[in-house]
């Protein structure tokens, strides 16, 4: 189901290009999920969403297209910001409800590229949230 929720995201934004096959993305998802990186959110039984994240990297976190604006990437990042201080992601310029998702929930922008260092080749955007909470009980 993972893998073709990644399929489902490309195949609805026509800004980006598909590098990969279903069976890729399967696989794909096989080598986070063996990684221990992949958190998933259910909803009546059926993936509705996932995260994949290394420490504070995250490195996908995506939605059923059905089941967007209903909560589920709130929840799956909001579990993930209750684990660690910092956390980091890159997300397209060209995402635009992307960018708009991570600023609503305290992430700032970092840096731009061309887009020379991914594989798309799309100018792209890091943002980095770090934790206020977990600072000041450090300090």
């Amino acid at each position: 189901k993972l893998g073709a929720i990644l399929s489902e995201a490309v195949a609805a934004n026509a800004w980006k290009p598909q590098l990969h096959t279903g069976a890729e993305d399967i696989a794909h998802m096989g080598d986070l999920i063996a990684r221990g990186w992949v958190r998933v959110c259910e909803t009546d039984g059926e993936v509705a969403g996932f995260i994949a994240r290394n420490e504070q990297a995250i490195q996908s976190l995506y939605v059923q297209c059905a089941m967007q604006n209903n909560g589920v990437g709130a929840m799956l990042l909001n579990d993930a910001m209750g684990e660690t201080q910092r956390l980091e992601l890159w997300t397209f310029e060209a995402n635009e409800g992307a960018q708009r998702f991570y600023l609503r929930h305290g992430f700032k922008e970092a840096e731009r590229t061309n887009g020379a260092g991914n594989d798309e080749g799309l100018p792209d955007i890091r943002y980095v949230w770090d934790n206020p909470d977990k600072e000041t009980n450090n300090g």
